[in-house]
């Protein structure tokens, strides 16, 4: 406890922590677009094709339970001929999302999905199996270096810091973001997953005695 005769003043510092981790998860849509006129054979194509993408994808090592789809549209085409819509065809879409546990991988499930009929590949996405646990590192640097600029503070004004903040509010960023690239998978399509970095933001607020 401090003497009611000295006087208490407040202060607010924030803090930053970055935390960077190599990805170790790799998500992919791949996808199967077949055309043709006659809706029901166009759409048994594609079920034909999607079929055999997936079992080839699962024959990476990718277990079914990894592979979702995310997107599936019929879609009648048109040219325009003179001024007139003329009927061209229909366009079925089927899309899935892949989840390569297994980020070496990556490459070789791309190009066995390729091999095996699908025709589009996008969204390549990298991240981590626990970004908690990155999270909670970052905002522990955060707590650490507002808790150094509060003893700065104090220490040039020639306070007397209490060290038990009374006030700590999280600044919480979304998300994983990715930083450099810098790692190249020897596969026959290359891919580079770089790093991933998590940032945490704090604001803290402390007594500080006069």
């Amino acid at each position: 406890m401090y003497p009611q005769s000295i006087q208490r003043r407040l202060i607010t510092v924030s803090g930053a922590g970055k935390m960077s981790a190599q990805p170790d998860v790799a998500t992919v849509q791949l996808g199967v677009v077949t055309k043709g006129k006659d809706l029901t054979r166009t759409q048994q194509e594609n079920a034909r094709v999607m079929t055999q993408v997936i079992q080839a994808v699962e024959g990476t090592g990718v277990p079914r339970s990894n592979i979702r789809t995310v997107d599936y549209s019929i879609q009648p085409q048109y040219d325009y001929i003179e001024g007139q819509q003329v009927f061209r065809g229909y366009e079925v879409r089927n899309i899935v999302s892949v989840t390569i546990e297994n980020i070496n991988q990556t490459g070789t499930v791309i190009d066995t999905a390729v091999q095996n009929g699908a025709n589009q590949v996008t969204n390549i996405e990298f991240s981590v199996q626990n970004p908690e646990a990155l999270y909670q590192e970052a905002l522990s640097k955060a707590l650490k270096e507002a808790y150094r600029k509060a003893q700065t503070i104090a220490q040039t004004m020639r306070m007397q810091l209490d060290p038990s903040p009374i006030k700590v509010v999280e600044r919480k960023q979304e998300g994983v973001v990715p930083l450099a690239q810098t790692a190249v998978f020897s596969a026959p399509t290359p891919i580079e997953p770089g790093q991933l970095e998590v940032e945490a933001f704090v604001e803290v607020q402390f007594q500080v005695y006069v």
